[in-house]
């Protein structure tokens, strides 16, 4: 009887417990989720004060060091990149080709956009449970959370993981067309962004002759191709003879990744408590 009634009472202690977790700390931890994601937001857009809200123009240089084989400078304003000034030494002769943005074009970072969307759409999620909101049950709880980590997860995977592009795929991409002078037929170029970082990779080619002994293998899609990738290419066949990646770290970029873990962590770290919660339910002694 007195077990029986011990039971009861701490069964009565863990149901105020919970209905304060429901209606307290859940909408606690949503308001500092939303400040945190609308700060990784501005990260994105990067207003300047007093502009009306136009979008800051940041320089980068792209090099690496202990080489000067290829150096870049980019103009990134938000999630485009309106210039880009980019000297390429060739190894064979030194010759210096140098090739950059026309004035008319900019080449949108479909990584950045596709990540600001996931962070906006995660902060709809949010603010759809605004601090009237009653939350009934822990499993409303969770299917919320999880949908908040889908976007987060997938935002971060936008800026962690480059699309794995065929050689094909990068030479007949509009970024070919950007640059005055025209690139050479004989160099390709790509724009991605890895973790924190713009990179710029351009690959040197060598055209394959009909009579070649080579065995002729076409690369599969990859984030950077490695010397000796092969590739047809408007009824020609080419090799690639020299690849060249330089990069520079996005501090704002940066910011956003960190931002996406920490808000992350809150959503396990709810989604953990409201399952104390529910394990108890569940578990019968008697």
């Amino acid at each position: 009887m007195a077990a029986a009634m011990a039971s009861q009472g701490e069964r009565a202690v863990l149901e105020e417990e919970f209905k304060w977790l429901l209606q307290e700390e859940v909408h606690a931890v949503l308001k500092q989720l939303q400040d945190i994601l609308k700060e990784a937001s501005h990260r994105f857009a990067l207003p300047t004060s007093g502009s009306g809200g136009a979008v800051k123009q940041e320089n980068f240089v792209l090099s690496t060091s202990g080489t000067d084989q290829v150096k870049g400078v980019m103009t990134l304003q938000g999630d485009a990149l309106c210039q880009a000034d980019v000297n390429l030494k060739m190894p064979r002769n030194n010759q210096l080709l140098h090739f950059a943005f026309r004035e008319d074009k900019q080449w949108k970072l479909q990584q950045i956009q596709d990540a600001r969307n996931h962070v906006n759409q995660a902060i709809y999620l949010l603010m759809n449970r605004d601090v009237n909101y009653q939350f009934r049950t822990g499993l409303e709880v969770l299917k919320l959370m999880d949908a908040v980590m889908l976007q987060l997860s997938r935002a971060r995977n936008r800026l962690t993981t480059p699309a794995a592009l065929t050689l094909p795929e990068i030479a007949s991409s509009g970024l070919t067309k950007m640059f005055t002078p025209a690139l050479p037929p004989d160099i390709l170029v790509n724009f991605y962004i890895n973790l924190n970082k713009l990179c710029l990779t351009v690959y040197q080619l060598h055209v394959m002759q009909p009579s070649t002994t080579k065995n002729f293998k076409p690369a599969g899609g990859s984030v950077l191709h490695n010397p000796g990738a092969m590739f047809e290419f408007g009824s020609q066949r080419y090799e690639v003879s020299h690849v060249h990646k330089v990069e520079c770290v996005v501090p704002w970029l940066n910011d956003a990744l960190v931002f996406f873990t920490v808000s992350l962590q809150l959503c396990q770290q709810l989604k953990d408590k409201i399952s104390v919660f529910s394990s108890y339910w569940n578990y019968r002694p008697y």
